[in-house]
């Protein structure tokens, strides 16, 4: 028993100090940094930056990052990045270090018009920007990067999406298969943006209406409580507020009066009892939401996107529909959260389902329960009986998820080892995958 405690207690001590060690070496450069400007054409030019592995000249195999959409930058920042203060969430830096340690060349790009921090550059070009613009754009860079001397073209280029990125990926694609070998989508969409948005304005903050503020169950929700309640007002675009805000301005608003029904207490009613029908009231507030993001606004600033951008993703067709048009040629690997609430898992299994049924040759999807759309753990509030999350605090991508992705594409950039075999090995547990490889 002493020889066992022994050498259990001299392997505990050398297993902390090769992690001490590990910790003591973070100061080894393992990734090379060199920035770039991308000429999008017209004059336009954005930001970029390429992530090489610091050992050896290549020829390495390069990847291309699209983020999400919104006033994306390079990094798809989700906070601002302040003086002194911790680092938001940086996604597709994240993804970036983790592959060109590993030995890929990963080039990052600002969407036009925008730079850090969320700073809208020229207002102009974000008024008038379309779908097309950013599958253009991806072009562009994907041009760019396959022109850097440390990427082996030969082998073509993977492209990795993430959101709104994981439907210009397949696009282009489709349009450039002597280009892509690979594609990855990460959040992925399925429908139309549409019908995401209608998910996102009108279904759940309707469900999170049933579910948490009926409490008599009668399909009324209490004014008050609603406009109090920062997981509604932020999911539901503060439409409640803005509805009691008009009561206050202008008494005789009609809207306000029709949709609102006055509780009596001894004959007398007061705007504290207030309530809404959720469908009659609640409901129509929410598709007039959906309405305005396509109202022409010659001023917009928003850091969502402007009315001719939301036009030209509407009349887009859906992902699903033209997923079967990527060569067979092209690996397709999918990674979902099974908590997402942007693109909701379903939206993953309806692209492998319609890949399936093509036949597709090369496509893999990996489910993750808990996780949400930025592959982090789904912090937040979980509305009861419904098996969803109201509100996601983003949070770094999970290392397993990383090593997922790295998997698979060593598997598929010409290297050696088989894919399944390095899952194993790394111990992935927890997901669901659903693979096609013949």
């Amino acid at each position: 028993l002493l020889i066992a405690t022994l050498v259990l207690s001299y392997l505990s001590s050398s297993f902390k100090d090769r992690n001490n060690e590990a910790l003591a070496q973070q100061y080894i450069q393992t990734i090379k940094y060199r920035n770039l400007v991308i000429d999008l054409g017209n004059g336009l030019k954005t930001n970029a930056q390429l992530t090489l592995p610091a050992i050896g000249k290549g020829p390495f195999p390069g990847v291309l990052l699209i983020p999400g959409s919104g006033a994306a930058d390079k990094n798809e920042s989700l906070g601002y990045v302040l003086k002194n203060k911790p680092q938001p969430v940086q996604p597709l830096l994240q993804i970036a270090k983790y592959l060109s340690e590993r030995g890929f060349t990963v080039l990052r790009y600002d969407k036009r018009g925008i730079g850090g921090n969320f700073t809208i550059l020229d207002k102009n070009v974000w008024r008038n920007m379309t779908f097309n613009d950013l599958k253009q754009d991806a072009e562009k860079a994907l041009n760019v990067l396959m022109a850097q001397p440390e990427v082996n073209d030969t082998q073509k280029i993977t492209i990795i999406g993430h959101s709104e990125g994981a439907i210009i990926a397949p696009r282009v694609a489709v349009d450039n298969p002597t280009k892509v070998r690979n594609i990855v989508l990460i959040g992925a969409q399925a429908q139309n943006l549409r019908d995401n948005v209608y998910f996102q304005y009108v279904y759940l903050p309707i469900l999170y209406a049933e579910k948490v503020l009926d409490h008599k169950h009668n399909g009324l929700i209490s004014l008050q409580e609603a406009s109090k309640d920062p997981t509604f007002e932020i999911i539901s675009g503060k439409v409640i507020s803005h509805l009691l805000q008009k009561q206050i301005t202008n008494n005789s608003n009609a809207t306000s009066t029709r949709i609102i029904q006055q509780q009596q207490s001894k004959g007398n009613s007061t705007n504290n009892n207030a309530e809404i029908s959720i469908d009659k009231g609640l409901k129509p507030l929410l598709l007039k939401r959906i309405e305005s993001l396509t109202t022409y606004d010659p001023k917009c600033v928003d850091l969502e996107g402007c009315p001719t951008y939301v036009k030209s993703h509407f009349a887009l067709g859906s992902t699903l529909n033209m997923i079967g048009n990527v060569s067979s040629t092209t690996g397709i690997l999918i990674l979902q959260g099974e908590n997402d609430t942007n693109t909701p898992v379903q939206q993953a299994f309806m692209l492998q389902q319609r890949l399936t049924e093509l036949n597709h040759p090369d496509h893999t999807s990996i489910t993750y329960p808990g996780l949400g759309h930025e592959l982090s753990p789904a912090i937040g509030y979980f509305v009861p009986g419904s098996g969803m999350y109201g509100l996601q605090k983003a949070g770094p991508i999970e290392e397993y998820a990383l090593a997922d992705l790295y998997a698979w594409l060593e598997a598929h950039s010409g290297f050696t080892h088989p894919y399944r075999t390095l899952l194993v090995a790394n111990g992935t547990l927890g997901t669901n995958m659903t693979s096609s490889s013949k």
